[in-house]
């Protein structure tokens, strides 16, 4: 589905149901290097058992136009935006990585139209090494093996959201390689990269969130790292962690964990 935010044309995956603003809403955030794709899993089975899902493509990735946002601020300004365009007063934002920055951001610059958050491998600062920075420059294709070996837990886990004989390492490295594709005219590697090196509003922000606020937080994560997210959590209002298996790409690492603790976090909470 297509809606015009702020004058470009903004991809969101509906999980194959249409879209139907009356219903709960979900808004699905992917991080660097990224797009909707990687919630399809979670997006389908909501989208089939009472909610509406929107999985965007951030501007200037893949099916969605514009630039890339420069900061996580701007992300946060476009996500509320994009509620504006799909007539959503209220929404829950599911966000991952870079993807968790700009929901967290997006819920405390507009704490009464976020009902949920659920903030899959955030950390606080989000550092990128200098080196990898670089390298997102420098060697895009050496910079995304470095990312996808790291964001891990093994290069080889059981078959699992996509069906046996999946190979979830070289299906991420695929779909990197496509994200980096997508944009002749930006580095969307780089521009992702440093606006989550970049973010230092992370403790303020979560002190303003008023909902809900579920951590999913994979236990073998190297790229965010369980303990990187623990000042976050303290500070939480109403908060709760789920601790899952793998590594940092939990939504086709452990895609059924992944999928139990939203279904969980959002049936408990799910908005009048």
């Amino acid at each position: 589905m297509i809606f015009n935010v702020n004058g470009t044309p903004t991809y969101c995956y509906t999980g194959g149901k249409a879209f139907d603003a009356a219903q709960p809403t979900a808004i699905f955030i992917h991080g660097v290097l990224n797009d909707h794709s990687v919630w399809i899993l979670q997006t389908r089975y909501l989208a089939h058992h009472g909610w509406n899902v929107l999985a965007l493509d951030l501007p200037g990735h893949c099916r969605s136009g514009g630039e890339p946002p420069a900061t996580v601020e701007e992300a946060a300004d476009f996500v509320l935006a994009l509620m504006d365009a799909a007539g959503l007063a209220q929404a829950a934002l599911v966000g991952h990585s870079f993807g968790a920055l700009i929901a967290l951001e997006a819920a405390a610059q507009a704490p009464q139209r976020v009902s949920q958050l659920v903030l899959v491998g955030i950390a606080f600062p989000m550092r990128v090494s200098p080196a990898l920075l670089e390298a997102s420059v420098s060697a895009p294709m050496k910079a995304l093996e470095m990312v996808n070996v790291f964001s891990r837990s093994t290069l080889a886990p059981p078959p699992s959201a996509l069906g046996p004989g999946t190979w979830v390492y070289g299906a991420s490295m695929a779909l990197g390689r496509r994200v980096i594709a997508s944009n002749s005219k930006s580095n969307v590697f780089y521009t992702g990269f440093k606006a989550c090196d970049s973010y230092q509003n992370g403790l303020q922000a979560m002190a303003r969130v008023t909902c809900p606020v579920l951590f999913v937080l994979g236990q073998l994560d190297q790229m965010t790292p369980p303990k990187a997210a623990q000042a976050l959590i303290k500070l939480a209002r109403d908060g709760r962690v789920v601790y899952l298996p793998g590594g940092h790409q939990q939504m086709n690492e452990t895609p059924e964990e992944m999928l139990a603790a939203l279904r969980g976090f959002l049936t408990k909470h799910e908005m009048g």
